[in-house]
Parts: structure tokens; sequence; C-alpha cells
């Protein structure tokens, strides 16, 4: 009987930790769309943006001429 109310504890406390880690996988997912959607709404700094303009010229002018 005692070997039963263990397997049986045994089992609740396996069910009880894979529902933890999924509620922390979840959470962290959510954590993780808010992050990048945070990210996604952020202005382009001026300095990149003067950056990549210089790239932009930078290609045109070597490329050879036909």
């Amino acid at each position: 009987m005692n070997t039963k109310k263990s397997s049986i504890a045994a089992l609740e406390k396996g069910r009880v930790r894979r529902r933890d880690i999924k509620n922390a996988e979840t959470e962290i997912g959510l954590k993780l769309r808010a992050l990048y959607a945070s990210v996604q709404e952020e202005e382009i700094p001026a300095r990149f943006l003067d950056l990549l303009e210089k790239l932009d010229e930078a290609e045109r002018n070597a490329q050879p001429s036909n």
C-alpha cells in the first residue's frame, strides 16, 4: 500500500513539474514577443540612416558604367 501511495505521489509531482515548465515556457515566450515588438517600434537612429546612405552611395559609385 505504501508503494502505491509513493508511486501516485511521484506521478503527481511529475505532472506539477511539467505544468510548471509549460507555464514558465509560456511566460518566457510572451516576454520575448513583447521585447521583440518594442524593438520593432523603436526609431532607427539618425547615425545609422547616415551610414546606410553612405553605403548606398559607395555601392553606386563602385558599379562599373556600361
